[in-house]
C-alpha cells in the first residue's frame, strides 16, 4: 500500500488543552484518526510522528524518504518561523509536502508571518482548523494519484 506521512512539530502534542481559543478542542490523536481513515479509503497508509525536537523531525523526514513515503503533510508549529534546517530537510527529501497551520498565522503576532519552511512545500494552508488537514490530505492524494 502507498504511504504518506503526517509530521507535527513542537507543542502540537498538547492540542485540545493548549490555548483552545486559538487551536480548538481537538487533540492530536483526533486529527490523526480522522486523516488515517480518510487516507485508507483512498488506498494509502498514513504514518504519523510528533516531536518537540527539531532533529527528531528532520530524522523522521529522511527515514520516511528511505521507506518509500510518497508525500508529507507537515505542521512544523513554531519551527516554521525559525528552522532553516527543517526547510533544508524538506527540500532534500524531494517529496511533495503541504504545510498546515491550524490558526491563521497572518492574524497573529508579526513574527509568525514569515514561514521559513513554507518555501520548501507545494502549498500552505492556514487558519482552517481541522479542515486544513483534510484539505491538505485531499490535495496531496490528488497530486499523488495523478502521478501514477
Amino acid at each position: 500500500m502507498s504511504k504518506i506521512a503526517l509530521l507535527h512539530g513542537p507543542n502540537l502534542n498538547r492540542l485540545g488543552e493548549r490555548e483552545p481559543s486559538i487551536y480548538g478542542h481537538l487533540t492530536l490523536p483526533d486529527i490523526i484518526h480522522c486523516l488515517q481513515a480518510a487516507a485508507l479509503k483512498q488506498g494509502f497508509t498514513l504514518l504519523d510522528y510528533q516531536s518537540n525536537h527539531e532533529g527528531d523531525l528532520i530524522d523522521h523526514l529522511w527515514t520516511w524518504k528511505d521507506e518509500g513515503v510518497q508525500g508529507i503533510i507537515i505542521n512544523p508549529g513554531g519551527l516554521s518561523h525559525t528552522s532553516v534546517a527543517l526547510r533544508d530537510a524538506l527540500l532534500g527529501i524531494q517529496l511533495p509536502a503541504i504545510e498546515v497551520h491550524i490558526a491563521n498565522v497572518h492574524a497573529r503576532e508579526s513574527f509568525r508571518h514569515t514561514l521559513i519552511t513554507a518555501g520548501a512545500c507545494k502549498s500552505v494552508i492556514s487558519g482552517l482548523g481541522l479542515r486544513g488537514y483534510t484539505v491538505a490530505l485531499e490535495a496531496l492524494l490528488e497530486r499523488l494519484t495523478q502521478q501514477k
